[in-house]
């Protein structure tokens, strides 16, 4: 047989990443496309990616074809485009149903969930591997995650050590470990006694005078995937080794032989690799990359009192680990599964590197929301019990967003409402500011956290996940989840139109972080950003912009060095992005390109704001001439005084220094979006010069007034994501500045489509009146209780509205479901230019109505109100209000009655102090309608 020539490593890559340039043209084609332009008085066309998808947990793999179909059924009807599986742990009592990870079994069902799907007009992604992070059985022990051991000895000629050299950490131990390096150190001199241990005790090695020695331990971290499902049992994965990485994607490879089945993209949770900090080939690459040997300066970069040095070698340390995570693992894996015709979608926080590059390398970065946001929107409930550590910060999901923008990807997905709140208390009057301030920041693409799949036998509740939001089919929410759905939806579709229009680019100065002196590892969590984000003034200078009325994003270093500048704007993305200022905030450190970068865009038309010079270079290896460099560049430029700072004229641009921000950019004429001083939130896209504006009244005041659009045009139509409405609003346009007439109360979202053509026939918006006709809507209502349990309690007839949880009848406690209110109110007239309004009050959790048999829509968020102009008639108006409450009375019940529900194999089941969960003492929490229900009548 002939030997097959064989290929370099080297060779094998260019090989594989020019197959993924070919294959990436078939994989990108299921990202949503971009309309060059969009009908006016229409929403984007719905697509699979413009409707919120859904993390979905195959807990034991116990799925089956009949169970798989109608559950993909029931999502299709309710609004999901698509679900990523993520096979976990499964439940006890199921055992014989368990289907091992990767077997023939479990990839036929895979392959029936994608071919259902796909008839659904639903996409699906998987999880690339079980539970989390990557890792499982094809992880052999060289293979797994990987730590530095470092230990301190004394040799002395004559006496030899002081004691054996042998791993003291008992808990390393229980894992394979080796003995990597051994160093001596003398007063400036250095040995490599690496290959100079004869045994524990003895050295081959004889050297005078006393000598400090550290010896390097490599071992695994001992960390298992976590949650994993049966047959993806393992050792978490070293992703800093090119070696293990691509045995891992081997695997893969010869798992589906070929026949990849039809996802759209494989997925990788945050870096949750807890203390990987080195492997094998480490000291080897740091040199290549870094220019010296680190082994020779262990002492410095261990040091107690850090100094200068230190704080230099630890820079160094750590931008390697970045590189070796990027290199090695994010770049090959992302071309290994575009070489198959798949996208990759990754959560680069969490991760010990810099972010946005981490982020920059795959198809769809994902951020993640973590806990609950405080909002002064009034009615919204926060239990105290339900705050985290640290609040989610849309600053944390622009990393994504940036990077995404920057290079052009058009989809930013978020893995949304991880721990929103205590299990089976979370509301969608909740979740709505909560995701709203996640499409502010730029996110497009929501996965919901998520969906546990459970077959038809088990009762309610179901299978659950222990973090998730659980809005399953047994949710008593689930049958008013395509109303919020639809809501997603149609904000999704306009935020995926278009293409990102932000003026400014923040700078981050990521060499700050890696330079800091504290520990070694620097593992940048969501958990973590009151210690590495929030007190650099990157973050606060971000922070005043953005609340200031202007749109940005972040760069990195190699993301300045892509850009090009035309007619004064700074390009990427092939000219897809464009963006009019680079800041540079405060940093102490900054590589010599990444100022000769900034100075050479200025030169050739951009204009670059510096907060501050920058103070010196980062890194150990020829500092002090690289310093000089750094020096030389920034006294290169000549500054003249101006009223907002200095200024140094580039060739055709210009460098400002000027440590206010804000009033620089000011000085240069860069005009805001002026609304936010009216307490709202704003996200801008560009459609060929048209422009969506996206508003949020997140604040605790209406907003009824003309607001100023920065970029005007010729109409403005508003479209009220809410509940579908469309109209032609009240504008104004002057010296290309445009104001229109909005009505927001707290907690209300609108879109304004600034067109610069004619609307067509759209119809006028419909606003609110000073001063409206109020309609109470008084009793008797009746109420009936039509699905839900633990039983339906009886039919009531009320005086006055009021939730059903205050009837005496003992069984509305317990009840979790859906009860139907039901009234009627007449009006003498019909005014066809009026507004009609219903107005429902407290609403606990979300309702559905119907006027006149119709249904109008559905209620899900504060402030309740709907519109029903279209609906109402002379007379008689019939009205019916189906409510539905949340799964805690029902779950309080199991519990207090000692009924099992909770029964699986790990970590089984949480509360969110990740305590044992039961809700036996919960109080019961109101339910229904508590009104007041008023018809406000606009003329």
């Amino acid at each position: 047989m002939k030997k097959k020539p064989e290929i370099s490593r080297s060779t094998g890559i260019l090989l594989l990443l020019f197959s993924g340039c070919l294959a990436i043209l078939s994989a990108c084609s299921q990202q949503q496309d971009k309309p060059s332009q969009v009908t006016a008085g229409e929403w984007p066309e719905v697509t699979k990616t413009s409707k919120p998808w859904t993390r979905w947990w195959w807990m034991g793999n116990a799925v089956d074809k009949e169970n798989l179909t109608g559950l993909l059924e029931e999502y299709e009807d309710a609004g999901l485009g698509g679900l990523e599986i993520a096979p976990i742990y499964g439940a006890k009592g199921f055992e014989d149903q368990f289907l091992e990870y990767l077997s023939p079994e479990w990839k036929e069902m895979l392959q029936h969930t994608v071919a259902k799907a796909d008839s659904l007009n639903m996409g699906i992604d998987l999880t690339q591997g079980t539970g989390w992070p990557f890792g499982g059985p094809m992880v052999s022990p060289e293979l797994a995650a990987q730590r530095m051991i470092v230990q301190k000895y004394r040799y002395t000629n004559g006496q030899g050590l002081d004691r054996p050299i042998v791993l003291e950490d008992k808990r390393a131990s229980r894992f394979e470990y080796e003995l990597h390096t051994l160093m001596a150190y003398q007063d400036g001199k250095v040995e490599n006694l690496s290959e100079k241990l004869i045994d524990s005790l003895r050295l081959d090695w004889d050297a005078p005078g006393s000598w400090d020695l550290i010896a390097v331990f490599q071992a695994q971290t001992g960390q298992m995937v976590k949650r994993a499902a049966p047959g993806g049992q393992g050792f978490t994965l070293d992703h800093y080794s090119d070696k293990a990485v691509q045995h891992y994607l081997n695997h893969f490879e010869k798992a589906f032989e070929g026949d990849f089945p039809g996802i759209r993209s494989f997925y990788n949770d945050s870096f949750e690799v807890y203390g990987a900090d080195f492997t094998a080939e480490f000291f080897r690459i740091f040199e290549q990359k870094r220019g010296y040997d680190l082994r020779e300066h262990l002492p410095k970069l261990l040091a107690e009192e850090p100094d200068d040095i230190s704080r230099r070698l630890k820079s160094d340390y750590r931008e390697t680990i970045h590189d070796m995570l990027l290199e090695n693992f994010t770049q090959p894996w992302t071309a290994w599964a575009n070489s198959h015709g798949k996208l990759t979608k990754n959560q680069a926080h969490g991760s010990p590197g810099n972010l946005l590059d981490l982020y920059a390398a795959v198809d769809i970065p994902e951020g993640e929301t973590f806990g609950s946001s405080y909002f002064p929107i009034p009615g919204i409930r926060r239990d105290s019990a339900d705050i985290r550590n640290v609040d989610p910060d849309p600053i944390m999901l622009k990393f994504a967003s940036s990077a995404a923008h920057l290079t052009g990807k058009n989809l930013v997905s978020t893995e949304t409402f991880t721990w929103l709140g205590e299990h089976f208390k979370s509301a969608f009057s909740q979740a709505k500011p909560e995701l709203e301030q996640a499409f502010l920041a730029g996110v497009n693409h929501m996965f919901y956290h998520g969906l546990t799949y459970s077959p038809k036998t088990v009762d309610f509740p179901g299978w659950l996940f222990y973090a998730s939001l659980n809005l399953n089919t047994h949710n008593s929410l689930w049958p008013h989840f395509k109303g919020f759905n639809g809501y997603i939806q149609r904000v999704q579709s306009v935020l995926q139109s278009g293409t990102p229009d932000n003026e400014l680019m923040m700078y981050w100065p990521v060499y700050d972080i890696w330079s800091d002196p504290q520990g070694l590892s620097k593992m940048l969590t969501v958990h973590g950003i009151d210690e590495w984000l929030h007190p650099t003034a990157f973050y606060q200078e971000s922070k005043m912009l953005m609340e200031k009325g202007f749109g940005l994003d972040f760069v990195s270093d190699s993301m300045i060095g892509g850009l090009q500048v035309d007619a004064g704007q700074f390009l990427a993305a092939g000219g897809d992005y464009r963006s009019r200022v680079l800041i540079v905030p405060e940093t102490s450190y900054m590589p010599v390109a990444t100022l000769q970068n900034a100075i050479s865009l200025a030169e050739k038309g951009g204009t670059v704001i510096f907060q501050k010079p920058p103070e010196t270079v980062p890194g150990f290896h020829d500092h002090s001439s690289r310093e000089e460099a750094l020096d030389a560049l920034w006294s290169g430029l000549s500054f003249q005084d101006k009223v907002y700072g200095q200024e140094a004229v580039e060739g055709e641009g210009q460098v400002i220094l000027a440590e206010n921000i804000f009033q620089a950019l000011e000085g240069l004429g860069l005009q805001r979006e002026s609304l936010v001083d009216e307490g709202l939130k704003f996200l801008r896209r560009d459609l060929n010069g048209e422009k969506y504006y996206y508003l949020v009244n997140h604040s605790g005041e209406s907003v009824n007034k003309s607001i100023d659009l920065q970029y005007g045009g010729k109409e403005a139509v508003l479209m009220d994501p809410e509940q579908g409405i469309i109209g032609l609003g009240r504008n104004a346009e002057i010296a290309g500045k445009s104001s229109v007439q909005v009505n927001l109360d707290p907690g209300e979202s609108l879109i304004v489509h600034v067109l610069n053509r004619d609307p067509g026939n759209i119809p006028n918006w419909k606003y609110d009146s000073n001063k409206p006709e109020i309609v109470s809507i008084k009793g008797p209502w009746s109420l009936e209780f039509i699905n839900g349990g633990p039983e339906l309690p009886e039919a009531a007839t009320l005086d006055e509205i009021k939730p059903w949880t205050e009837l005496d009848d003992p069984a509305v406690s317990d009840f979790s479901g859906q009860a139907l209110y039901k009234n009627s109110f007449n009006l003498e007239q019909i005014d066809e230019n009026g507004k009609y309004v219903l107005n429902l009050g407290q609403v606990l959790e979300s309702a559905r109505v119907w006027i006149n048999g119709k249904e109008v829509a559905y209620a899900f968020g504060v402030p309740f109100k709907l519109d029903i102009s279209e609906f109402v008639q002379k007379g008689s108006n019939q009205l019916r209000i189906e409510v539905a409450n949340l799964m805690a009375n029902r779950i309080r019940y199991l519990d207090q009655n000692e009924i099992v529900w909770r029964n699986y194999h790990e970590i089984n089941f949480v509360n969110i102090d990740y305590g044992p969960f039961d809700a036996s003492d919960w109080k019961t929490m109101p339910s229904g309608l508590r009104g007041p229900v008023n018809l406000e009548i606009h003329h």
